[in-house]
């Protein structure tokens, strides 16, 4: 099983390999963290992810419930079909801004918010 997590910078949160049942609570574990720093803009970059599963999909889900009570939002960044068309078969592709890049992502982040308080 290959999977890596990382997060970038505070609003960026980059996955890699399959997150599944087994790898999900590190990637929740992680975006509650960047949410409980101040972040209220978060990207997920699914770029060079090779699966995801239910499980993955409730944690986002999650994620964007916690944001959006605090004014905030949770974008995607996934360039593969078999990625984005679970996101278009569960409605969830309407829930979620899906960017093809990462750069595209960044772009339409605003400036409040995506930085811890001082």
């Amino acid at each position: 099983m290959n999977f890596d997590i990382k997060t970038e910078q505070l609003s960026v949160i980059s996955l890699a390999g399959e997150v599944d049942l087994y790898t999900a609570p590190e990637f929740k574990q992680q975006l509650l963290e960047v949410i409980g720093q101040g972040g209220t803009e978060v990207v997920v970059d699914f770029t060079d992810t090779t699966f995801i599963d239910s499980t993955t999909l409730g944690v986002l889900v999650g994620g964007v419930k916690r944001l959006r009570s605090n004014d905030g939002q949770l974008s995607l960044v996934c360039n593969d079909r078999n990625i984005t068309k679970i996101f278009e078969i569960t409605g969830l592709d309407r829930v979620f801004t899906i960017h093809p890049t990462r750069d595209e992502a960044i772009s339409q982040l605003g400036t409040t918010g995506s930085a811890p308080p001082a």
